[in-house]
């Protein structure tokens, strides 16, 4: 599993508010997912060096992931998410 860093960052309530309900309506875990999507794609749109894609799953193909998440296989969902479609491209060119 790949080492994580933990920071502390302070917010205005009315932040912290929107983040949390972005949790209580089902769109991420917990707040830390939250927070690293929203770092990801700054620090991606800084870079230049990445492209975005945007993908649609199956709320039963989320739950997997997530389940991935919890038991460390995976740092965050997005990284399920990279991992997971790096080893389809694999399977993909192996295979005629």
């Amino acid at each position: 599993m790949n080492q994580t860093e933990r920071i502390t960052v302070r917010l205005q309530p009315e932040t912290a508010e929107l983040i949390q309900k972005l949790v209580d309506n089902g769109e991420y875990a917990n707040v830390s997912d939250v927070i690293r999507v929203a770092l990801d794609e700054f620090l991606r749109a800084r870079s230049g060096s990445r492209s975005v894609v945007t993908v649609e799953l199956p709320k039963a193909k989320v739950i997997e992931l997530e389940t991935l998440v919890q038991d460390g296989d995976s740092v965050s969902l997005d990284d399920a998410i990279r991992n997971a479609v790096r080893e389809y491209v694999r399977a993909r060119i192996r295979s005629p």
